[in-house]
């Protein structure tokens, strides 16, 4: 709920903007303190109805529109229906009024149509006398009954909310009553976290479910976000409930073993360009059954859909042209010259700039790992011949894996067999419940150092070492030239996630005492570090209390693309609060 203060002479105006939790409504609060004069404070709302892809320029607003007591009721190109409240105020009706050509100078930068037109249907005045202090409430909403409601009371109401959100997470201990002030602030950074993973929980009324959100403001829930943010996201704050809805909206279309990777926004047709969202659900099974011990709704909602993935990812699925397919060799096979299905997946001109065809690290590390979790569910349904079979072929991935990934001129893994470029996807490899290269190896040490000395900054992980081909640090200019960078330097910081399950790994796995210390000693620097950045990030920097999806890899590393991504969230803040 952002604040601004602003004095105007002897007027002070306090302004609070608050979105109502589950509605499509906006609450803007004002207090407005005035001292000699007879004031007139005027509202003018700026109405548009649009996709937030597209600019409407060079439009002119069809607005029908009729005031109700405290209700003003306005159709836009009969198509959308917008409600606004203001009491206690003198409403001035426009005709025709629009707002022209505003510039937007973000969207020049990024090679859009940068001039739109807006409605004016009106504006409110508000009277304010000498030495007066007034409240004003303008709510804009989607939902009818908003004269019944006011800005303030929605403040409250989530403020309220918001406190009962910190206290049954558990997160905070507020049984202490003489904190430090290292303590105080600690709390505070939690709070605001917490917050932060709430913004991205949502109900989708068509599914009558929850759901979450990539990110803002031009993502919509796409799932294989969803399942990387998910433990930061649920299961850190103890959103158990949600995680189950959650689980169940992954898994409500799936499709020849394939989970949707999203929806479009267009007709919410399911979209199946994925190759990884239904070996990530695995993952978050396991992740979930640790935080939750619920075998149960394992059991009974989800252990059908898991069978049903791992036996087409075994004998194949060409849906949407995915191509995937388990190869002789007992590795995952996925995509074409054409196909972008992993998650570094910009096109341009409908090529892929990335092309990543074939066996990728990634896939194959959550396919082994996906096969060792079914082993272990089958064994708890009881399951003993089933649970042998996926074991047997685990270890035959496993056993190629370790045989061909191996890069040994650069002392790490090949990002797709037949392409050496050092990448951050390795680190699946390593960060899952069950490494398909053992922690403790020799290889797994190399592939950390690869990816402190090439791949490693503060921010997150490079998509690509700097000297590779193709190698770009600054994400910068028109959409085409955006998509080229987008995973080609640019650093991403999810992928701190991955960094950080790999050392808990290696730490867990380390026999040796010293260099167990070592491990111990790397990781607690890395967690500090992540939290004195991620600290000034969301109180000084880009969106306030949120996590942009990337940043350049070039000093002063400036957040660029979503302001506020649901996987960079949730994956500092699982780092912090751990």
């Amino acid at each position: 709920m952002p604040i601004f203060t602003y004095k105007i002479q002897d007027i002070e105006i306090t302004k609070i903007i608050c979105l109502e939790y589950g509605k499509n409504t906006v609450a803007v609060y004002y207090k407005v303190k005035n001292t000699n004069h007879n004031t007139t404070i005027t509202l003018a709302p700026l109405l548009n109805f649009r996709n937030y892809h597209y600019t409407n320029t060079n439009h002119y607003f069809n607005i029908q529109q009729e005031l109700k007591k405290n209700k003003l009721i306005v159709k836009i190109d009969n198509v959308a229906t917008i409600y606004i409240s203001v009491p206690d105020s003198n409403y001035i009706m426009h005709n025709d009024d629009n707002f022209k050509d505003m510039f937007y100078i973000e969207e020049e930068k990024r090679g859009f149509q940068a001039e739109e037109n807006h409605a004016i249907p009106g504006v409110f005045e508000i009277q304010i006398l000498p030495n007066e202090e007034k409240e004003i409430s303008f709510i804009c909403s989607l939902e009818d009954n908003i004269e019944e409601k006011r800005a303030k009371n929605i403040i409250n109401e989530e403020i309220v909310r918001l406190n009962e959100i910190f206290n049954e997470s558990l997160l905070i201990d507020n049984r202490k009553a003489d904190k430090t002030q290292e303590e105080q602030e600690n709390d505070e950074l939690i709070r605001n976290f917490l917050i932060s993973t709430d913004n991205f929980v949502v109900y989708r009324p068509m599914f009558r479910t929850y759901t979450l959100m990539a990110g803002y403001p031009w993502f919509l829930d796409w799932i294989r976000d969803t399942l990387i943010s998910f433990e930061g996201i649920l299961l850190v704050p103890k959103r158990f409930e949600i995680a189950k809805e959650v689980l169940l909206t992954c898994i409500r279309d799936i499709k020849y073993g394939l989970i949707p990777n999203g929806y479009s926004d267009v007709d919410n047709r399911p979209l199946y360009n994925s190759v990884d969202s239904s070996l990530l659900l695995f993952e978050q099974v396991k992740k979930y059954l640790n935080y939750t011990q619920d075998f149960q709704f394992i059991k009974e909602n989800l252990y059908e859909k898991l069978k049903t993935i791992i036996e087409n990812y075994a004998s194949g699925i060409d849906l949407d042209g995915n191509n995937i397919y388990l190869d002789y060799d007992n590795l995952i096979v996925s995509g074409t010259e054409d196909t972008q299905n992993t998650w570094m997946d910009a096109k341009c001109n409908g090529k892929p700039v990335t092309p990543r065809n074939g066996k990728a690290v990634e896939i194959n590390a959550l396919w082994y790992n996906s096969l060792r979790i079914m082993a272990e569910i089958e064994n708890k349904m009881g399951k003993k011949a089933n649970a042998k079979q996926y074991l047997e072929l685990a270890e035959r991935t496993k056993l190629s894996f370790n045989d061909k990934f191996y890069n040994k001129k650069k002392k790490c893994l090949y990002d797709v067999l037949g392409d050496a470029k050092v990448r951050p996807n390795q680190l699946f490899a390593l960060s899952l419940t069950y490494p398909v290269i053992d922690a403790d190896s020799e290889i797994a040490k190399n592939i950390i150092n690869v990816v402190d000395k090439k791949l490693l900054n503060n921010y997150g992980l490079k998509t690509l070492a700097k000297g590779e081909n193709g190698y770009i640090e600054v994400y910068e200019g028109d959409s085409i030239q955006r998509d080229k960078s987008y995973h080609q330097g640019i650093t991403w910081t999810w992928l701190l996630g991955l960094y950080y399950n790999a050392l808990k790994n290696m730490i867990s796995a380390e026999k040796n005492k010293k260099e167990k210390e070592e491990l111990i000693h790397k990781l607690d620097q890395f967690k500090k570090r992540t939290k004195e950045t991620f600290t000034k990030e969301i109180y000084n920097n880009g969106c306030i209390c949120g996590i942009s999806e990337l940043y350049d890899s070039k000093k002063p590393q400036m957040p660029k693309g979503a302001i506020n991504q649901a996987w960079s969230v949730a994956e500092v803040f699982r780092i912090i609060k751990e």
